[in-house]
């Protein structure tokens, strides 16, 4: 057989095409936040992703640095991360189930209470939006629907109109509390009533990955919902405030008749040695992280100062982040801090949200604000 022949009897042969499942083409795709660019003189700040700027605190790092069975699988129940957090909560070991960050627990939570029914009839997960941007993502791999409420012109929850859609195809309610990426946080009074009126056997997740941040007193905590109502979920994480989204360790809590199941549907191994390690550390040495956190937490009402000084408003900001309502200059704002060596989470043109980082960092996204003209409220 010649060359030739060879060739044609090649391109004869078809290759069936490998297809995906059908909900992949209906998937928004997630969208990291793009470090800064290098501008000669300037340095550099990513301000777009809710990373601690900091480093893990010093105990935590010699901690992981002194490390030595990573050659072995880690415990896939996470016991001595349970133990700890069990008595850090105050809550049994058993209503804590560990995974890669907030998530990560969170997939496991939607892949087994969410998806579809025995005849085929999918499921509905509804959750605020804008928010967390994987929440679509993650329902979506499930199989079930995404049920999207749009938030309030404040940034805010619109919980009135969540309770009005539910249904008898709802499994799952997400609240996202500080809301990412606009920043208000919901009130203990807000969840209470709102749970009144979510059946018993619907599941409420309150999605708490920046709780660390909060320092508004009417602010809900999600462990004391979680005390009072079975249905409640609780999600949280040790990226952000402890400064661990590197290694991508979080948890729920819920009670037994949901733990039982998470249990099972958990992927083994999620949570690494050197992430469990790192994790306990920094429980272990909370007081320091709390006086980081602080920091942080006074940047951020720093910038927030200087913003309504400028005339810009701005929703309540309770995580890490502010968000700028920017609307169609979105695109163009984001890329006046990219001229400033500044990395920003620019979402269409919709708005824009700025993580709070190093002082440097912060002064130059003020300085630029103050030369924005079109800034949200700015006449």
């Amino acid at each position: 057989m010649t060359t030739t022949e060879k060739d044609t009897d090649a391109a004869e042969v078809r290759t069936p095409e490998i297809r995906p499942r059908n909900v992949m083409g209906k998937l928004p795709r997630y969208a990291a936040g793009k470090p800064a660019a290098i501008i000669e003189g300037l340095q550099s700040y990513k301000l777009s992703s809710n990373e601690n700027p900091f480093p893990p605190l010093p105990a935590v790092l010699e901690a992981i640095s002194n490390s030595q069975d990573i050659n072995r699988y880690p415990d896939p129940l996470s016991t001595a991360l349970r133990t700890e957090l069990a008595a850090f909560l105050d809550v049994p070991a058993e209503d804590i189930v560990t995974g890669a960050g907030s998530l990560g627990a969170l997939s496991q939570l939607l892949s087994t209470f969410a998806g579809q029914n025995e005849h085929g009839v999918p499921d509905e997960v509804i959750y605020p939006w804008r928010s967390f941007e994987a929440y679509p993502i993650s329902v979506g791999l499930s199989g079930a629907d995404s049920v999207q409420v749009p938030l309030r012109a404040d940034g805010t929850h619109d919980l009135e109109a969540m309770a009005a859609a539910i249904t008898d195809r709802t499994r799952v309610i997400l609240l996202c509390t500080p809301n990412n990426p606009t920043g208000p946080a919901l009130t203990s009074v807000q969840v209470e009533d709102f749970l009144a009126q979510v059946p018993a056997d619907v599941l409420v997740v309150i999605d708490e990955a920046y709780e660390d941040f909060v320092r508004d007193p009417e602010a809900v905590n999600g462990i004391e919902m979680y005390r009072e109502h079975s249905n409640v979920v609780v999600l949280r994480t040790f990226s952000k405030g402890a400064g661990l989204a590197g290694l991508r360790v979080g948890y729920s809590v819920s009670h037994p008749p949901v733990t039982q199941y998470l249990r099972a549907a958990a992927v083994p191994f999620a949570v690494s040695q050197l992430a469990e390690t790192a994790a306990v550390a920094s429980l272990q040495h909370h007081g320091e992280l709390v006086e980081r956190i602080q920091g942080l937490v006074e940047e951020r009402t720093r910038v927030v100062a200087g913003l309504k000084a400028l005339g810009w408003r701005i929703p309540e900001a309770q995580g890490n982040f502010v968000w700028l309502d920017l609307g169609e200059n979105t695109p163009e704002f984001a890329a006046l801090a990219e001229q400033q060596a500044l990395a920003v989470r620019a979402f269409g043109t919709e708005g824009v949200r700025v993580t709070i980082g190093e002082q440097e960092a912060n002064t130059r996204f003020l300085a630029l604000c103050a030369t924005y003209t079109k800034g949200p409220g700015v006449s």
